[in-house]
């Protein structure tokens, strides 16, 4: 089976209850893997079986209940542009002009159609106040050109009951259309002058301000969408558009779509960095606040890594180009975010599930309260008017918007700071972490360990020659401790010697022949675990010797050749500036702290005591990682791995929420599902607090929304009416409706203040 994925945009939604339609008509085709139809991005998130169902039979599906989609290019083929959010911009654009020239055209109509409805309840002249039949014609004549300004509303609406699949629009579509015919028919009998009719039955005014009021809640909802995927837009809007490329030994400028990798590309002072590179001639400060959020400039000189879309502060440099088009860390962090916001948080799963059912379930209230009105004796236009508000002041607008308006602030505040969520779900489990395990070596420590004690052991060898020989042993391995003694060697421009039948033996050391003067020896490098295992005596002064280097905080590799240990290379790594402070600011906020490495017990204590961790889980080996998160899982911790290494993906992967460092291996990228991008330790402990932020909002929402049609529709049904005489003018209640959804919005909006 071939997994494939496919993000779509989907065009002519009107509330949450058509994203769930459509959600539920996708995931009933056979090959369907996953389905995620989210009404504030007002796109479709799908992963399909390749062979069963193709892209076109799910556009097609969705084109059946009544709406168009797009498949969406998460990234263009080159350079940074992407056409498809410029198209939605311009149509977002294009359908705020829209609404805003139908509420135009309705407030034109409508406002005196209002004053003629209700002037009279304020004592103000009205025209034809005597003649029912002549404000009957002035109303119908003032109320058609708003029924006809809303008239895509009722496309939508009769579409969805054709469907069986009823949306919001339906519900108004019913509402005011009865509101309406049932006008008409009053102003037929008032003509035809039956005196069982009177003006004051007329509802004229209610359908039309029903319409209004659902217009203007469109359009300040439209506004204000658009508002919440700011951050998105402004991370596009960085990428430059040009490039002056070296060629043939000239500067020429050329479209950033068209650069190639390995092109050398000359930036001069104030330029953007058109794409990510090595630099290979120059120096400079660069400003890369816009990709990381840290405010002060990088000094950046030959072999540094620049990133595209950054600005080059001070210096003229030229790079070599490492990585264009999609494979940049513009729109790598582009394709995150879009993805977070298209994602579903498991906290919007049950509104989900309401909205499916809301709209067929509000209209079955809205017809049992009418029938109920008409069985306790009151008359036709009292009944109708109740059935009118109840299926106006519903709204599942709301509860669509609760979460998903929410998360894409959330994600969207997190990438200006220079942290991804890859998902809805890990911004909302990051605020329910009890534990939180860090990484040692590259995580919690810069990585960059350096050798600082080579000791012998017998007089037979030198310091020299025990670093020529470690360092030729060790030369194919990448663990940082064996770089170490590599960097080390060539520093001291030692010549290595021929190495051959080299076997690493993962958080141990590694084994290899070397050739020396007596021939291809054996040699032995690495923990005192594997020179136990290679069954290698260590005498009591070299153990003496080793767990003092150890106490200082230091790594000991024990070297042996031919069975016999003849050197120490002690290396140090420092710990992060940032890590003592992430440390103190979790405890802090209560969480467990703890060490996960696979040095032995004492360099882990003392590195440990040094950032104030008072748990540390030593001597584990890499594939035993998970294990130790297992385990904690299993006692009851929520909790949250931090590394950034190849070693950390399985325990990445194991932990509840993984979260990478940016500038770990692609590897540990891929599985974690946070991405700290500026390596700040601190910025584990503002995800955290970002993600408790963001959920509290989402509550805030979520309660709003129900709140409000739990109230709102019995009231809208008559519930006060038997205490209080009272009734809900329908208009009020569309108001009240329109405004929900606006007020949701409006609550994620406040987030931009948030402060990391």
């Amino acid at each position: 089976m071939t997994e494939k994925k496919i993000t779509l945009k989907i065009i002519g939604m009107s509330c949450a209850s058509c994203a769930a339609n459509i959600e539920r008509a996708i995931k009933k085709e056979r090959g369907i893997l996953g389905a995620s139809v989210n009404y504030a991005t007002e796109k479709a998130a799908v992963s399909y079986e390749e062979g069963i169902i193709s892209p076109e039979k799910i556009t097609g599906v969705i084109s059946a209940l009544g709406y168009k989609s797009e498949i969406y290019p998460t990234h263009p083929k080159a350079g940074h542009h992407n056409l498809m959010p410029d198209r939605e911009r311009d149509a977002r654009d294009g359908e705020i002009k829209s609404l805003k020239k139908r509420l135009v055209v309705s407030l034109v109509f409508g406002a005196p159609l209002l004053y003629l409805a209700m002037g009279g309840m304020l004592g103000l002249p009205v025209p034809f106040s005597e003649n029912g039949g002549l404000a009957a014609l002035a109303e119908w004549l003032l109320a058609t050109p708003v029924i006809l300004a809303g008239f895509k509303l009722y496309r939508s609406g009769i579409r969805g009951l054709a469907r069986k699949a009823p949306n919001m629009d339906s519900l108004v579509f019913i509402g005011t259309a009865a509101a309406y015919a049932y006008s008409i028919f009053v102003s037929a009998m008032l003509w035809l002058g039956t005196s069982n009719y009177v003006r004051e039955d007329l509802y004229y005014e209610v359908a039309a301000f029903i319409l209004i009021f659902i217009t203007l809640g469109k359009y300040l909802e439209a506004i204000t969408k658009g508002k919440t995927s700011e951050a998105i837009r402004k991370l596009m809007s960085l990428a430059p558009k040009k490039a002056r490329v070296v060629r043939d030994g000239a500067e020429i400028e050329i479209p950033v779509e068209e650069v190639k990798i390995g092109d050398i590309i000359a930036v001069r002072p104030g330029e953007k960095i058109p794409v990510d590179g090595v630099i290979i001639e120059g120096a400079s400060a660069v400003d890369e606040s816009m990709i990381t959020g840290e405010s002060m400039p990088a000094d950046k000189q030959d072999g540094d890594e620049v990133i595209g879309a950054t600005i080059n502060k001070t210096g003229a440099f030229k790079f070599r180009a490492t990585k264009i088009g999609a494979n940049t860390m513009l729109s790598q962090i582009v394709k995150v975010v879009e993805e977070a916001q298209a994602s579903k948080a498991p906290i919007q799963l049950l509104a989900d599930k309401v909205s499916l059912y809301f709209v067929p379930t509000v209209i079955f209230i809205a017809l049992l309260s009418f029938a109920l009105w008409l069985i306790l004796g009151q008359p036709f236009s009292f009944a109708l008017t109740i059935l009118i508000t109840v299926l106006i002041i519903a709204c599942p607008c709301a509860l669509g918007l609760a979460t998903p308006t929410a998360i894409m602030v959330g994600t969207g505040l997190g990438a200006q700071s220079g942290i991804l969520f890859k998902g809805a779900a890990a911004l909302e489990k990051a605020q329910k972490i009890t534990a939180v395990v860090f990484d040692k070596t590259g995580t919690l420590t810069e990585g960059k360990p350096a050798v600082t004690d080579i000791i012998r052991i017998g007089e037979s060898e030198t310091e020299e020659r025990i670093l020529l020989i470690a360092a030729s042993a060790n030369f194919n391995s990448e663990h940082p401790v064996s770089k170490a003694i590599t960097k080390k060697a060539e520093e001291e421009k030692l010549k290595l010697l021929p190495s051959r039948n080299f076997n690493a033996a993962p958080g141990k050391g590694v084994i290899a022949g070397i050739e020396t003067d007596g021939g291809y020896e054996t040699v032995v490098l690495g923990t005192r675990r594997l020179i136990e295992e290679e069954k290698i005596s260590i005498g009591e002064e070299t153990k003496k010797q080793i767990e003092t280097l150890e106490e200082e905080g230091k790594t000991v590799s024990v070297l042996a050749i031919e069975g016999k240990i003849i050197g120490l290379i002690a290396v140090a790594d420092t710990p992060k500036e940032s890590a003592k402070d992430a440390v103190e600011a979790l405890r802090r906020e209560g969480k467990k702290i703890i060490m996960i490495t696979g040095d032995n017990p004492r360099t882990a204590k003392a590195v440990a005591n040094e950032l104030g961790i008072s748990e540390t889980l030593a001597q584990v080996l890499p594939r035993d990682k998970a294990g130790e998160i297992k385990k904690l899982q299993e006692a009851g911790e929520i909790v949250a791995m931090v590394g950034d290494g190849i070693n950390d993906a399985p325990a990445l992967a194991q932990a509840d929420l993984g979260i990478a460092l940016g500038s770990g291996t692609d590897v540990a990228v891929e599985t974690g599902e946070i991405i700290l991008i500026k390596n700040d330790l601190r910025d584990v402990v503002k995800a955290l607090d970002l993600s408790k932020y963001t959920l509290r909002k989402i509550k805030q929402n979520l309660f709003w929304a129900f709140f409000y049609n739990i109230v709102g529709i019995p009231v809208a049904a008559g519930a006060l009416y038997p205490l209080t005489g009272w009734l809900l003018n329908p208009a009020f209640a569309a108001a009240a409706m329109a405004f929900s959804s606006v007020s949701v919005v409006s609550n994620a909006l406040l987030m931009k203040r948030y402060k990391m």
